[in-house]
């Protein structure tokens, strides 16, 4: 899995009024877990957009004044109008404990049915994956190239390797609709084969 760098810095004062002034500076307070003790700090907005803002999973190196943490975004808390990031929370990870992580899917190939007049549907934009840190897959790779119309990918058809996926195993992943006009003409045909 790809590592992003965020930069951050030790906050001296805990505190809703602190809080409240960081994020005035454009800085979001956050709160490492996972580790000897939690660790308290904040970073600037603008470099959290390459974690939030993506298709993609990642961890992080995240580097409070020179002491380098690896952890994976645990929890992030908007704010319900502005949609400004008022919190942070990262898990430290190391190498010999699983996590879980919510991973994103991406399809590989061109579907059949597509072809034939059909919508490609994602179902499930991301799935909690179960793995050793050095297992942990950026993308969860769907392959959609031999569905059909009205067919649909689930959970357990699914190639994984070294990790776990948290679903139910008859959990739908990806499937080709059949739009309404495509089903009214095949209708209209079974129709005429009937008479």
């Amino acid at each position: 899995m790809e590592v992003i760098e965020i930069l951050g810095y030790q906050r001296a004062n805990l505190g809703k009024v602190n809080a409240k002034q960081l994020r005035i500076g454009a800085h979001v307070p956050g709160v490492l877990y996972g580790g000897a003790e939690q660790v308290y700090f904040y970073v600037p907005m603008v470099l959290l957009r390459n974690l939030i803002y993506t298709d993609k999973a990642y961890f992080v190196d995240l580097n409070i004044e020179g002491a380098i943490f690896r952890a994976v975004l645990q929890e992030i808390q908007f704010h319900p109008v502005s949609e400004m990031i008022l919190h942070i929370d990262f898990l430290q990870i190391f190498d010999h404990k699983k996590i879980k992580m919510e991973i994103p899917t991406t399809f590989i190939g061109q579907p059949v049915g597509v072809a034939k007049g059909g919508v490609l549907s994602k179902k499930q934009r991301k799935l909690w994956i179960h793995a050793y840190p050095k297992d942990m897959p950026s993308v969860i790779p769907v392959e959609v190239a031999d569905l059909d119309l009205g067919q649909i990918r689930r959970v357990h058809q699914l190639s994984i390797q070294n990790y776990t996926i948290l679903a139910l195993p008859t959990t739908p992943v990806a499937s080709i609709e059949i739009p309404r006009a495509l089903r009214s003409t095949a209708s209209k045909e079974e129709k005429k084969g009937k008479k």
